[in-house]
C-alpha cells in the first residue's frame, strides 16, 4: 500500500516533488510539509483513504479525508488528497479551492501545485495553468511532466508551434511515452500535418498497443483505413484485460473500421457497445435538459426583450455558431474563418461559464436561479458582461481582425444570454437532418463533454430540445439567428454561402468558396475533412444503419415530419 499513498502524496515525478524543508507558518498553524507528507505515509486513516481512492471507492475516501480534516484542518496531504477526489468527480471549481487552500499552508507542496495548474486547465483557465506550470518549471525545468502539461496549455491557448516544439523535445529525450506520443499526434492534427499525425499515433501504439484512445485518434482523422492487421491488433487488445477507457475508445475505432468496409452490422455493434459502456459512466438525465429548455422558452419572451433592448455591450466582433455537434459547424466556421476579416479560434467555454456563475449566485434550482439573476440584470451589469466575454476571450484572437469566431456549439441554449450581453453578434444556427445529425454524433466519441451524445435516445431529445428553443427564438427574435442547412448547403454553396456572409456584412471573397485551401489550425473532429473540398457522401450516410436507428426515430418524434430525405451530388 505504501507506494500508493506516497504517489497520492506527493506526486511522481522523475524528480522529488518536496522542495519546502522550512515551516510554512499561516495564521496561527505551522506546515512542515516534508513531516507531514511522511507521516501520512505512516497513518493507518490516510492508507486506508488513499487506498480507497485508489479503489475508486470515492464515498469511503470522501468520508475518511472529511472526518480527518474536521479533527486536522491544516493536514495539507489530506486536503490535496480530497481535491483529487473532486476532481475525479468533475467538481473542479471544489478542487481548485481545496488546492488553493493546502498552497496557502505550503507554498513549496509542488505536487499540489502541479494538480493545480492541472486543474485550472481543465476548467479553461488555461492563463492562470499557464502561470503555475511555469512557477513549477522555474525549480525544475527539464521535468518532463511540467513540460507536457505546459506544452497542452500552449495548445488550449492557440500556441501551436510552442507546443510542439515542446512535444519534439520531451519525446527526444523520453521516447518511450505512448500517451505523449499520442497528445503531440493530436497537436500535428490540429494545424494540419496529417501525415506526422498519423506517424505520431502509430509510435504510441508501438509503444502500448492497447492504446484505444490512439486507435481511436487514427479513426477519428475520418481519412485513416484500417487494414486486417490493424483490426486483428484491435480485436486482440479488446479480448484482454483493459479499463472501461480503452475499452470503448477500441470499440469506437473499430466501429469506424467496420464501417469503411461496409460491415454496417458488426459495425454498429462496436458504435452501440462503446456508446453503452460510456454512458454508463456519465451522469446525465435527458429530462434535466428538457426542463432547462422549456424554462428558456418561458423566460426569453418578447416582452423581456423588447424591455432591455438597447441594452448590452454594442461591440460587434464575436460570430457564434451554435447548433449540435457534427452538424456542419465546422464547415460554416472554415468558410467564415477563410475571409480577409473574420478569425476562427475554437470552442470556447466562456459563454457557459458566464452562465453557470449566474445560476450560481441564487437560491433554489438551478435553471430557476439563471432566470431570476437574468430577470435581474440592469444595463450597465449586461454591458459588463458582453465586456467580460470580450476580455475572457481575448487570449485566442491571434490576429488584428476585427471580427472572430466562437464555434462552441452547445451555447444555442445560451442564445437569450448572448442576446441581451452582446446584442451585435452575429448567430448561426448549424442545422442538418436529425438522423443525419444525431447517429453522426452517436458514432463519435467526445473528449470531453456532450454527454447526451452516447444514447439514441438521449440525442434525439437533445436534438428535439433544442430544435425547439431555435424555434422559439426565430419567433420572439425574428431575424436575429441566420441558419445554415447543412444539406442545402452541399447542393448548393454558392448561395447558401452568399446568404451566410451577408447575414455577417461581409462582402463576398473567392476564398470563402475556396474554404479548403485555408491554412490554419482546426480542433474539432472535422478537422481533415475541411481541408478537402464540399462532397456529398456524408449526407445520407446513416441510411445504411437505418435498421438499428428505431429508438432514435422514437425520440425524435414529430421532429422528423418535416425532414424529407435528400441526397444531391456536389455542382
Amino acid at each position: 500500500m505504501m507506494p500508493i499513498v506516497q504517489s497520492l502524496m506527493a506526486g511522481t515525478l522523475t524528480r522529488a516533488w518536496r522542495r519546502a524543508r522550512t515551516p510554512v507558518v499561516m495564521a496561527s498553524a505551522t506546515v512542515d510539509l516534508d513531516a507531514q507528507l511522511d507521516a501520512a505515509t505512516r497513518d493507518v486513516d490516510m492508507i486506508r483513504a488513499a487506498q480507497a481512492l485508489n479503489d475508486n471507492r470515492l464515498d469511503i475516501a470522501e468520508a475518511l479525508l472529511r472526518a480527518r480534516l474536521k479533527a486536522r484542518p491544516h493536514e495539507v496531504a489530506a486536503i490535496r488528497m480530497l481535491a483529487e477526489l473532486a476532481g475525479r468527480l468533475g467538481r473542479y471549481a471544489d478542487a481548485e479551492t481545496l488546492l488553493r487552500r493546502a498552497l496557502a499552508l505550503a507554498p513549496g507542496f509542488d505536487a499540489a501545485r502541479h494538480n493545480l495548474a492541472v486543474v485550472l486547465h481543465r476548467q479553461s483557465k488555461v492563463e492562470e495553468a499557464l502561470v503555475e506550470i511555469d512557477a513549477l518549471m522555474q525549480r525544475d525545468p527539464h521535468a518532463p511532466g511540467y513540460r507536457i502539461l505546459r506544452a497542452a496549455i500552449l495548445v488550449r491557448l492557440g500556441e501551436y508551434t510552442q507546443a510542439i516544439a515542446t512535444y519534439d523535445e520531451v519525446l527526444a529525450a523520453h521516447p518511450a511515452q505512448a500517451k505523449t506520443w499520442m497528445s503531440y499526434g493530436h497537436a500535428l492534427k490540429t494545424v494540419g500535418r496529417q501525415a506526422d499525425s498519423i506517424t505520431a499515433y502509430r509510435t504510441a501504439l508501438a509503444e502500448t498497443p492497447s492504446l484505444g484512445e490512439a486507435w481511436w485518434s487514427l479513426a477519428n482523422l475520418k481519412t485513416v483505413r484500417f487494414d486486417d492487421a490493424d483490426i486483428a491488433a484491435m480485436r486482440a487488445a479488446l479480448a484482454g484485460e483493459l479499463d472501461d477507457e480503452e475499452r470503448y475508445h477500441l470499440d469506437f475505432a473499430l466501429g469506424k473500421a467496420l464501417e469503411d468496409r461496409a460491415d454496417y452490422a458488426a459495425s454498429f455493434r462496436h458504435y452501440a457497445a462503446g456508446n453503452a459502456l460510456r454512458r454508463a459512466g456519465l451522469d446525465y438525465d435527458a429530462a434535466d435538459t428538457t426542463a432547462a429548455m422549456e424554462a428558456a422558452r418561458a423566460l426569453f419572451t418578447r416582452e423581456f426583450f423588447a424591455a432591455r433592448a438597447g441594452q448590452g455591450c454594442p461591440d460587434p466582433d464575436p460570430i457564434f455558431v451554435v447548433g449540435l455537434p457534427r452538424s456542419g459547424s465546422t464547415l460554416i466556421e472554415q468558410i467564415l474563418s477563410s475571409h480577409s476579416l473574420v478569425e476562427g479560434t475554437m470552442e470556447l467555454p466562456d459563454v457557459n461559464a458566464l452562465a453557470r456563475r449566474l445560476g450560481a449566485r441564487a437560491k433554489g434550482d438551478p435553471g430557476e436561479r439563471y432566470a431570476e439573476r437574468l430577470r435581474g440584470l440592469g444595463a450597465d451589469e449586461l454591458a459588463a458582461l458582453g465586456r467580460e466575454y470580450l476580455d475572457r476571450t481575448r487570449v485566442q484572437r491571434k490576429t488584428a481582425k476585427p471580427l472572430f469566431i466562437d464555434k462552441m456549439p452547445n451555447n444555442f441554449a445560451h442564445v437569450g444570454l448572448i442576446h441581451l450581453m452582446l446584442p451585435r453578434a452575429k448567430i448561426i444556427d448549424a442545422r442538418r437532418h436529425p438522423l443525419g445529425c444525431c447517429f453522426s454524433g452517436f458514432k463519435q466519441h467526445f473528449a470531453r463533454g456532450q454527454a447526451f451524445t452516447y444514447d439514441l435516445g438521449d440525442i434525439g431529445a437533445y436534438w428535439r430540445d433544442y430544435a425547439a428553443l431555435m424555434a422559439h427564438f426565430d419567433d420572439v427574435l425574428p431575424g436575429r439567428v441566420h441558419r445554415v442547412d447543412y444539406e442545402t448547403m452541399i447542393a448548393d454553396p454558392d448561395t447558401e454561402i452568399a446568404a451566410l456572409l451577408a447575414y455577417c456584412g461581409l462582402d463576398y471573397e473567392p476564398a470563402c468558396r475556396n474554404f479548403h485551401e485555408t491554412d490554419r489550425a482546426v480542433r474539432t473532429a472535422s478537422s481533415e475533412q475541411v481541408r478537402q473540398p464540399l462532397y456529398a457522401s456524408a449526407v445520407d450516410h446513416w441510411q445504411h444503419y437505418n435498421l438499428w436507428l428505431g429508438p432514435l426515430k422514437d425520440s425524435l418524434g414529430k421532429a422528423l415530419d418535416s425532414y424529407a430525405i435528400v441526397s444531391q451530388p456536389i455542382p
